[in-house]
C-alpha cells in the first residue's frame, strides 16, 4: 500500500529520517502535516480549491485521529477571528483559505499581525472574481503581501507538505512571532495527485515542538492586553517593531529549511536556482512553473543560449540581498507574474524585483510577463516564447517598456501592452 524507504544522507552527514512514499494531491499532503502537528484549534470555512484540506482534516478529526477542536465557522472572516482569539488565549491555531475567503478575511490580516500571533494559513491560490473563477493564480497573495505575514510558496503537493511544516517552526520562533502563510497554487498543487514522503509522526513533532508562548489571555494572573487602542502616542512605534520582526524572520527561515533538510534529505533553500551558474538570460517566478520553466531553459541551453530559472519560495519578507546575489551574473531578466498590479507602474513580482536591484549600477535589462491568470494553461511554448523575447533584448541591448501577456487570445498587434 505504501513504500517506506530511507532517505539520502544529507549534505551535512546528518542521516536523515527514513520516509513513507503515499500518492496524494496537495490538498491532502497538507491535510496529513496538519495531523502530525496536531494543533489545539483548526478553524476554517471551506472553498474551492481549499477544501481539499479541510474536508480530510475534519475527518481526522471526527475519526478520532486527533484532538483538535475543529471549528465550522460562518465565513472566513469568522474563521481567522476564532484563530485570532484562540492563539491569543495560547493555543497553536492553524486556517487555510483561497481567493475570495481571503478577500473577505482581509480585515483579520492585519490583526493577526499586529498582535504578533503565530498563526499558520495554507492559502490555495485562486483568481479574484469578477467575473467569477474558481481557478489559480496568485492575484490573492500578492494582495497579501502588505499585511506583515511571513509568506512562503512551493511548487508541488512534496513541497505542500514540506512547507506546512516550516511554517510552524518560523511563526512561533521566538526572535518572529508573526501569521506564516503557506502558499499553494490553486488546482495545479492542491488537486495534483503526486507522490509525497511523508516523514514519521515523532520526527514531525520534535521538529515542530511544542508551542509554549511567553504569555496569553488565560495564563494565571495575565494581564496582557490585545488589540487595544494604539493611538498616536505608540502606534508608530509598534508597527516599527512588528516590521523589525518580520525582517528578522528571514535567517529563521532560513534555518528551518536547513534543519528541515537534515531529518527530509530535503533541501530547500529560500530561493531554488536551476542553472544558474552561468546564466545570463533568466527567468524568475513563483509556484507551479517550475517544470515549464526548466524545460524552456533546457531548451535554450541546447540551442546555445545562457539560460537560466530562479524560483522565488521567500516571498516576504522579500529576500533582497539573496535575490541580488542570485541574479548578479544576469545581462536580462524576465519576470513572470501571475497576478495583475493594476494601474502600477509594473506588475506585483517584477516590482519586487526591480527594486532589489534598483541600486546595482550593473542592473540587468528586464522585461515583465503575465501568464495563466484564471487557472489558464501554462504551456513550454510560452515559456519558450518569453526566453526567445529575452534572447532579443539580450542581442539588442534594449530594455523593453512592455508587458507581454502569455497565451492571450488577442490580436498580436495588442498583445503587448505598455508599462
Amino acid at each position: 500500500m505504501v513504500d517506506t524507504r530511507e532517505r539520502p544522507v544529507s549534505d551535512d552527514a546528518v542521516e536523515a529520517a527514513p520516509s513513507t512514499a503515499i500518492a496524494v494531491n496537495g490538498g491532502e499532503a497538507i491535510a496529513y502535516a496538519l495531523k502530525q502537528i496536531e494543533p489545539e484549534v483548526v478553524a476554517a470555512y471551506p472553498i474551492t480549491p481549499q477544501t481539499l484540506i479541510i474536508e480530510k482534516f475534519a475527518e481526522y478529526c471526527a475519526d478520532g485521529v486527533v484532538r483538535t477542536e475543529y471549528i465550522n465557522v460562518e465565513s472566513e472572516h469568522a474563521a481567522l477571528s476564532a484563530c485570532v482569539g484562540a492563539s491569543a488565549a495560547g493555543a497553536r491555531a492553524i486556517t487555510a483559505t483561497a481567493g475570495p475567503g481571503l478577500a473577505l478575511m482581509f480585515e483579520m490580516l492585519g490583526v493577526t499581525s499586529g498582535m504578533r500571533l503565530p498563526i499558520v494559513m495554507h492559502l490555495c491560490t485562486r483568481a479574484l472574481s469578477a467575473p467569477l473563477n474558481i481557478l489559480g493564480d496568485h492575484s490573492d497573495a500578492m494582495a497579501m503581501r502588505e499585511t506583515g505575514w511571513v509568506m512562503l510558496s512551493g511548487s508541488s503537493p512534496q513541497e505542500a507538505y514540506d512547507l506546512a511544516l516550516v511554517a510552524q517552526t518560523v511563526a512561533e520562533h521566538p526572535d518572529v512571532m508573526l501569521p506564516c502563510a503557506n502558499l499553494v497554487d490553486g488546482f495545479m498543487v492542491t488537486h495534483a495527485v503526486e507522490r509525497v514522503d511523508v516523514l514519521p509522526d515523532d520526527v514531525v513533532r520534535d521538529y515542530v515542538g511544542e508551542y509554549e508562548p511567553e504569555t496569553s489571555l488565560l495564563a494565571e494572573g495575565s494581564t496582557a492586553t490585545y488589540g487595544a487602542l494604539d493611538f498616536r502616542d505608540y502606534y508608530f512605534e509598534h508597527r516599527r517593531q512588528q516590521e523589525a520582526a518580520l525582517y528578522a524572520s528571514q535567517p529563521v527561515v532560513e534555518a528551518s529549511l536547513k534543519r528541515f533538510g537534515e531529518i527530509s534529505g530535503r533541501h530547500h533553500q529560500i530561493l531554488e536556482p536551476y542553472r544558474m551558474d552561468d546564466a545570463e538570460v533568466v527567468l524568475v517566478f513563483m509556484g507551479s512553473a517550475e517544470g515549464q520553466a526548466h524545460a524552456a531553459v533546457d531548451a535554450a541551453r541546447a540551442a546555445g543560449v545562457k539560460a537560466g530559472a530562479l524560483r522565488i519560495r521567500l516571498l516576504r519578507p522579500f529576500p533582497v540581498d539573496a535575490i541580488a546575489e542570485a541574479l548578479s551574473g544576469a545581462r536580462v531578466v524576465g519576470v513572470m507574474d501571475r497576478a495583475i498590479g493594476f494601474g502600477s507602474a509594473v506588475n506585483p513580482l517584477l516590482a519586487d524585483i526591480k527594486s532589489a536591484l534598483w541600486s546595482r549600477t550593473d542592473r540587468p535589462l528586464m522585461k515583465g510577463f503575465v501568464y495563466g491568470l484564471g487557472g489558464r494553461v501554462v504551456t513550454l511554448g510560452q515559456l519558450n516564447q518569453a526566453l526567445g523575447e529575452l534572447v532579443s533584448a539580450f542581442e539588442s541591448g534594449e530594455e523593453s517598456t512592455t508587458t507581454t501577456y502569455l497565451g492571450l487570445r488577442e490580436d498580436p498587434e495588442s498583445a503587448e501592452v505598455s508599462s
